[in-house]
This record gives structure tokens, sequence and C-alpha cells, in this order.
């Protein structure tokens, strides 16, 4: 599956002879699509204002941290921010279900545990995400919600839409499973703002009317997976520059974070990618010397760690023009019983 997915990014070869199956993935989304537009499929529409952040292709872009962006956004404000989860990567078979703070990884997977160790706040998880937002307002207190992922969740009513992407763009340009596309370019015209992860905008991008925004991540602290102690990027730097030191990274991206690590001056002595939602084991954190990982990882290795681990966390730097609009859009729908701002055309 990972080598699969590491063509997608690349011109088609081998992959020509999965294009029965990405005819039939166009038909049955393009039949999905009109089948809601048309209102055989209802769209179930909140009293209370919904942010949908997702992608239209496969693999880790920056997702996570945009909602963690507006999730602080949202806490400065004063407001109650509330996220709705698919929860990939659990095992959790009770649905819609309200993360506790002390639920593992396994069960409701990793970035929804990931924010609600960070947060606190109400992480509902549900694969449909309408009876999700039909519990979010029957038993929490929110007044906004935060849909992670669900750019193609067409059930679910959304005010704002934002779609983040990175430098790969639209990888080779076909749908899945030839390519890493959910669905094609042209979607991007219909949502609000695209969000680009770094200071390279992919010129697959230069054809759409849609507003780009770039966004960079930045380090903000190491911290230990076992006992917690914090140490500055300076501090860490410095620390990590001085010892051995194994890069692991269970993410969508695994390049994204080494190369990060780079830019701090800090070189491994050896990385590990490993795919995105992997489930670690013990054997995966014996190594001598100090392991360095991402906080997504972090969450999952929790019990497995010992002292020599460590995270580092980060956070989006998101232009205010972002946050202008979509506060533009949520106090609208505060006021109001009907969408309001851009008409997303299914």
């Amino acid at each position: 599956m990972k080598f699969l997915a590491s063509g997608m990014y690349k011109p088609p070869s081998w992959q020509w002879l999965l294009l029965p199956l990405m005819l039939l993935f166009a038909v049955l989304s393009a039949a999905r699509r009109i089948l809601y537009r048309i209102g055989v499929l209802s769209i179930y529409k909140s009293q209370i204002p919904v942010i949908v952040i997702g992608n239209i292709t496969m693999g880790g872009n920056g997702k996570t941290p945009i909602v963690a962006a507006m999730i602080e956004h949202f806490l400065r404000l004063g407001r109650q921010p509330a996220v709705l989860s698919r929860g990939y990567g659990g095992n959790c078979d009770k649905h819609p279900y309200l993360v506790g703070s002390d639920d593992a990884a396994a069960v409701v997977g990793d970035e929804p545990a990931m924010i609600k160790r960070r947060y606190d706040i109400p992480i509902i998880i549900d694969p449909k995400r309408a009876r999700g937002l039909k519990f979010i307002e029957d038993s929490v207190d929110a007044d906004v919600i935060i849909c992670d992922d669900g750019l193609q969740h067409y059930a679910l009513g959304r005010d704002v839409e934002l779609c983040v992407m990175d430098e790969r763009g639209v990888g080779n340009g076909y749908l899945l499973p030839i390519g890493p596309l959910r669905e094609n370019i042209w979607r991007l015209n219909t949502v609000d703002l695209v969000l680009v992860n770094g200071n390279k905008t992919p010129s697959c991008l230069n054809s759409i009317s849609t507003q780009i925004h770039n966004f960079v991540i930045q380090p903000t602290v190491f911290r230990n997976v076992k006992t917690g102690e914090t140490l500055s990027i300076a501090e860490g730097c410095q620390y990590f520059s001085s010892v051995n030191v194994l890069a692991i990274a269970g993410i969508g991206h695994p390049k994204r974070f080494f190369s990060t690590l780079a830019s701090l001056n800090i070189v491994p002595d050896n990385t590990k990618g490993f795919p995105d939602h992997y489930v670690y084991l013990p054997q995966d954190l014996t190594y001598q010397g100090t392991i360095v990982m991402t906080e997504k990882d972090a969450i999952k290795c929790k019990e497995l760690a010992g002292e020599n681990c460590w995270y580092l966390q980060i956070s989006a730097e998101v232009p205010t023009q972002v946050f202008d609009y979509v506060d533009q859009n949520v106090n609208k729908r505060s006021m109001q019983t009907h969408n309001t701002g851009k008409e997303h055309v299914l």
C-alpha cells in the first residue's frame, strides 16, 4: 500500500492496469454528487456553524495543524469549538462517540486523541458525519463545529470549506486508485479557500479561481514522551545535535518531518518512515540513543516509550485573512438559520 501511494505522485506507469477501477470510482463519485445535488440524497444543515477542513488528495499535507490553528483561534475569541472526526485508525465500534481524555489512540484514532490531549474540547468521532453533527447539537455545548476531513461527506451541510494542499499538488493528476485524487481538480473552484502548506505553490493551482493562501509549519517545543519534560527549540537543537538520534514518523509524508529536523540542524543517525496511522510495536522503539518523533506518533507510543523518546510539537502560522474570512461566515451563520457565504456546488 505504501508503494502504491508513492506511485500516485509520479507519472502513471504500471498503474494503468487499474484504469477500470479508476473509471468505476469516477462514475460512482459523480453519481453520488448528482444525487445530493438534485435532492435524492439529503443534506443535513446544522443550526451551528460548520467549518470543513479537508483535501482532495490522499496523504498527509498539513490538515491537522490547520484544525489545531482553528481551535486556538476560536478559543482566543471565547467561543466553544467542537471537533467532528471520522476517527480513522481507531477501533471504536460505538458511534457517535464522545472522546475522553484517557481514550487511547488505538480506540479513537491518533488525530482525535492528539487534539483531545492538547485542548480538552469536545471531540466526536463518527464515520457518518451528519449523524455526528446531530449528536453535537443535542448533547454538546458548542457554538462552532470544526470537521476534521469530510470534504467529500456531502450529507454534511457546511458554511466554510477549506482545502489543504502541499507542494505535491495533485500528484500525477489522476483519480484513485491510479492517482491520489479523491475528486478532480475542478472541485477546488467550489471550496472557499485553498491553503497550501509551505511557501511553494504548485503550478496545478494556477488555473483555479479560488483564493489561495500559504501557511507554514513552525516548531514550538520539544517534549519528552514519557515524562512530559520540555525543551525549547534552542535547547532541543543543542541537545539533539550532541547525541545519537533516530528520527521516526508514521504520518502521511514522513520526509516533511525529517526535513523539519534538518532545518533545525538536527541530523539523525537514521530515519524511519512508517505508513500514516501506523500502530507502533515495542521493537520499533528499541534504540540505544535518543528517538525523536512527531506529536501524532507520541500519542500512540506513550505506553511503549522510554525516557529517551521525545516529540516535536508544531503549529501552523496561518494568514490573518483566512481567519477573517472564516469569522465573517461563522458570524453570519450564528445570526441566521440558513446557509450564507459562498454556495458550495456539489
